[in-house]
Order: structure tokens, then sequence, then C-alpha cells
């Protein structure tokens, strides 16, 4: 999707989107509740909805403009008091188009209090060739606060052939605690770089994706369980590590399902673990 070059464009067009999404969850007697919401186009949010019951939150977001271009700049602040618990995704997956120079950049701001928990699982993101992308996500954690997430990354539209050779894509990502560091995670990968085929980047491989828990201090056994869920293929590979209070599970293949399946399979025992709940799928995500 290129955009338009045209002196007829309004100054936002040219500029690029400014969306903003503010939420806050509190926690009472009768559930957990969205009691704030704050939006700036194109991001939007569903109305939440209690597949699990009144103790957690569902809630969809969506991007209205279908994809993101160079120069957009996207903002995501999420707030959870003490004790709410809140599970966030999107509508769809998100779509990283090919810009003329300019670089988007998305921010997420997740704030978590005491006691509270959540869990943040967007669908796959699509880097086509030549995106110019940069996202920044900083996690802050309360005492005894709880947080799980997942990215799934395509690069290129290999269903088409399409390979990412041009552009830059960098993904930062920090949790914090009580002023402590607990995971930094920082990639970069420019298009057509040795990256792509280096066994030390994506070994050939196009699609890439992380699964955390932190905030909680995690077994051997637990390990060693999310190890044994994931089904043996060749074309694939997978890691499960300990974080100084969590667990990182990390897909490099050729499948988003395949990640999504393996993830899912983790979600569901860390859930059944450390919430006594199953997983309990949203019903935006494909079968």
């Amino acid at each position: 999707m290129e955009t338009p070059h045209s002196s007829l464009l309004t100054p936002h067009l040219q500029a690029g989107w400014l969306g903003s999404l503010a939420l806050e969850f509190n926690y009472d007697s009768q559930g957990t509740h969205l009691n704030h919401c704050r939006v700036q186009a194109p991001l939007k949010v569903q109305r939440p909805f209690y597949p699990e019951g009144a103790e957690v939150c569902h809630g969809v977001m969506l991007h209205t403009a279908g994809g993101v271009v160079g120069g957009d700049r996207l903002s995501f602040n999420i707030h959870l008091h003490p004790q709410a618990q809140a599970l966030l995704t999107t509508a769809a997956a998100a779509k990283l188009y090919r810009s003329t120079g300019a670089e988007a950049q998305q921010t997420v701001c997740l704030t978590v209090d005491a006691g509270a928990c959540l869990e943040w699982l967007p669908q796959e993101t699509i880097v086509f060739n030549g995106a110019n992308y940069r996202q920044e996500t900083r996690i802050e954690l309360a005492e005894n606060a709880l947080w799980m997430g997942w990215d799934m990354t395509r690069f290129g539209r290999s269903a088409r052939g399409e390979r990412f050779l041009e552009g830059t894509w960098r993904s930062h990502t920090e949790v914090w605690q009580q002023g402590r560091p607990l995971w930094i995670d920082r990639q970069w990968l420019p298009g057509g770089s040795s990256r792509i085929e280096s066994p030390h980047g994506l070994g050939g491989c196009p699609v890439v994706g992380s699964f955390a828990l932190v905030g909680r201090s995690v077994s051997p056994e637990v390990v060693e369980q999310a190890r044994s869920l994931w089904i043996s293929n060749a074309e694939a590979e997978i890691g499960v590590t300990r974080l100084m209070s969590g667990l990182l599970c990390r897909y490099r293949g050729r499948s988003t399902v395949e990640a999504r399946r393996w993830f899912t399979a983790v979600w569901d025992l860390v859930r059944q673990s450390y919430l006594e709940r199953p997983a309990c799928p949203p019903r935006v995500w494909p079968l």
C-alpha cells in the first residue's frame, strides 16, 4: 500500500496518523471494569465482554485504518488498578506497509498495580517488504503484579513469495518492577541483511515469536512442561528459558498458526499454574 503523493492530501494524512488508546481497569466486588477509555483515530476498542465471568475483562483493540504506514505515531496506555484482571487482544493481524522513507512508531505503556494481572495477546504482525517501523513497549509491575504477553511477526508476505529485502524493523521491550529491570529485550532486523539467513538471526525463516510471563518465580518443572508441549517440526525451532522472575518462550519457523498453537498451549499451562483457570481464547481469534 503506497501513500499517494498529492497536494490535495490533508495535513494529518501527509504527516501520518497520530492515534492513541488509553484504558484504565478497576476491580471491585462486582469484578473488573473498564472505567476509563480515551481514543483517538484510527485506534478504537470494542465493548468489553466477560466469557469467564466478572473477574476477567476481555477487550478487543482495533486499528480502523487497516494498516500502519510511514509517519504514523500510535500510542497505547493501559493501566490496571489493584486486583484488576484484563485480557487484551486485537481484532485482526497488524499490517506494516511499505514506507517511502518515513518511520512508523508504536509506543506501548502498560502499568499493572499490586495483585493485578494483564494478558497482552495481540494477533500477529505482517511486515511488508520496505516497511520502516519501530516499536517500544514498557511494562511497569507493582509488587505481586503479573504480566503475560506475546508477539508473532511475519517478515514479508511469504505466501506471495515476498521477502523482507528492504526497510527496517525494531522492537524494544522492557519489564520493570519497583525500579528493578526484570526483562529487557531489544531486536533489530534491517531488510536484506545477512541476519535474514544467519543462524543467529532468522535462519531463513519468515516467522519469529515470543511469549513471556513476568512477575512470578517459575520452577524448572514448568520450563520442562512448556518444552514438552512443542510438537517437533524440522522446519521450526523453539526455546524455553527461565527469566529473573518469569518464563520466556521463543519460536522461529514458517507458520504463525504453529507459533500461536504452541504459545496458546504454554499460556494454558501457566494460566492454570498461576491463575488457577484454563486458557480462554478470545472469540475474534481464527480457529
